[in-house]
């Protein structure tokens, strides 16, 4: 493995940030899943629900893209509309503290 990958448990190789703009390293694959200091999830039943949501959410927005399309919606439209409602998730645990230690302890 050269220096410019590193596989995290339960992943694929991760590329590095500037290659894949801290998406996902390609179509349909799940990202790296991070804490918010950056670490990565080790726990691979967690890696596993991430990873099951992430591709149930990719198949359902992929198949109402296409239906937009379909139908003749404008596809600029579609994708702002898309792009909106992620933006406008809300976090219901705001100000929470962070869930177990992912190191396993």
């Amino acid at each position: 493995m050269n220096g410019s990958t590193r596989k995290p448990a339960g992943g694929e190789p991760e590329k590095s940030a500037s290659a894949t703009g801290g998406r996902a390293p390609g179509p349909g694959k799940p990202p790296i899943w991070r804490q918010d200091d950056g670490a990565p999830v080790s726990c691979l039943e967690k890696i596993k629900v991430l990873n099951e949501n992430y591709a149930e959410l990719l198949q359902i927005a992929q198949d109402a893209f296409e239906d937009a399309l379909l139908i003749g919606c404008s596809e600029a439209q579609v994708r702002g509309v898309l792009h909106e409602l992620v933006d406008g998730l809300r976090n219901p645990y705001p100000g929470a503290a962070p869930g177990p230690d992912d190191s396993g302890a």
